[in-house]
């Protein structure tokens, strides 16, 4: 499919944007492209947080709004579109941590599904008569299901989905590609690989790992910590996001990875050396707190993607160094140790979630090390999404 000329976007709508990758976008954004109004349209759920965002309304004085709303409000959404009168929507929001899909998984259908369902309507009947306008959704690399130990996804991947996360994002594609065929509306789509980086919410797995080593509770990692992600910085994600959004041709799909494969059990004791070199612990190496829990149902073993087409068409390509972005990482929770305890006092403890939670190695409630017997508080070691 040939490039179509590149787009200038004068009023930006972001879905999400109080989320992890939305807030890394939202800051690009206002720091890089100051011609651009943004708009960020958030239900403020669990993981959205404004206290990512706090500051920015004066920091770019009109060009940052917020609009407290949620994308399974149909009349919500119409409003906002009113006000913001985009000719860009990029769609961040999603229910997106596995663990939790298998715990509720119907929330996750509602706002993944229906919600972009919604969101695409009131995109399409709003942009009926208005020209070179664009719809984004952001998906994952999830949605092509397991690989083996060798092989890439590639964008004509067929999909075949594992979780109701991943079969949820799915569905909310397939609508996207139907809302572009249907009713010939601008749409694209982007499938990322795993996201680290700050501001993201310490369910997820490297969060998670630096603040219990920093809290002295045990890393439990699921199964023998062997399933393989592709890691990329949420920055060069943001990245791709634009160039996709501004010079990617309409119809299109891209995989965004970094071509950086390790395993839970790699990335987590590589975690362990980088925190004991920056925040020595007394008790000796961190990596003593790794213990191995029953793996959660349904684990992919690999996810890997082939960015070739964004890097041939787009130009783009990773900036990020991983040792280097990972040491940056984990100083800005090192940092922002106030940040992650407040969540970690109010939203999320820390508790393991996803089917068979429950039930330790030894039987014991929450989880348990087999060897010591010791009851484990057992949070997710999952992919990372």
């Amino acid at each position: 499919m040939s490039q179509s000329p590149a787009r200038s976007i004068r009023s930006l709508l972001i879905t999400g944007g109080a989320g992890f990758i939305g807030t890394n976008f939202i800051r690009l954004i206002l720091a890089e492209h100051p011609e651009v109004e943004v708009f960020n349209l958030d239900a403020l759920s669990y993981a959205g947080n404004l206290d990512n965002l706090a500051g920015l309304d004066g920091i770019y004085p009109g060009k940052y709004h917020f609009i407290h709303a949620d994308i399974r409000d149909e009349k919500e959404v119409k409003r906002a579109l009113s006000l913001a009168q985009p000719d860009t929507v990029v769609n961040f929001a999603a229910e997106s941590h596995v663990d939790r899909s298998i715990d509720t998984p119907l929330v996750f259908v509602e706002t993944n599904v229906l919600g972009t369902t919604i969101l695409l309507e009131a995109c399409r009947r709003t942009w009926k008569n208005w020209d070179d306008v664009r719809f984004h959704q952001v998906s994952t690399d999830e949605v092509y299901g397991s690989l083996g130990s060798t092989g890439l996804f590639r964008e004509d991947t067929p999909y075949a989905p594992s979780s109701p996360y991943s079969a949820s994002k799915a569905g909310g594609d397939h609508l996207v590609r139907a809302w572009g065929r249907t009713f010939s509306l601008s749409v694209s789509i982007s499938h990322s690989s795993n996201n680290y980086g700050p501001w993201q919410f310490p369910e997820k797995l490297i969060p998670l790992m630096i603040a219990n080593a920093l809290d002295g509770i045990l890393l439990p990692v699921y199964g023998q910590g062997t399933n393989i992600r592709d890691w990329l910085h949420v920055e060069d994600h943001c990245r791709a996001i634009w160039e996709i959004i501004t010079r990617g041709a309409a119809g299109s799909a891209y995989n965004v990875g970094g071509d950086n494969e390790w395993s839970n059990l790699e990335l987590i004791r590589l975690l362990c050396s980088r925190l004991d070199a920056l925040r020595p612990r007394s008790a000796g190496s961190y990596a003593a707190l790794i213990t191995f829990v029953p793996d959660r149902p349904g684990h992919d073993a690999r996810y890997a993607v082939d960015s070739s087409r964004l890097r041939q068409e787009l130009g783009w390509c990773p900036r990020f160094d991983f040792r280097q972005g990972l040491d940056m990482t984990i100083a800005w929770y090192l940092d922002h140790q106030d940040w992650v305890r407040t969540i970690r006092t109010g939203k999320y403890a820390g508790d393991r979630l996803g089917l068979r939670a429950g039930t330790g190695q030894d039987g014991s409630r929450n989880g348990g090390d087999a060897a010591s017997g010791k009851i484990l508080r057992c949070p997710n070691a999952g992919c990372g999404k």
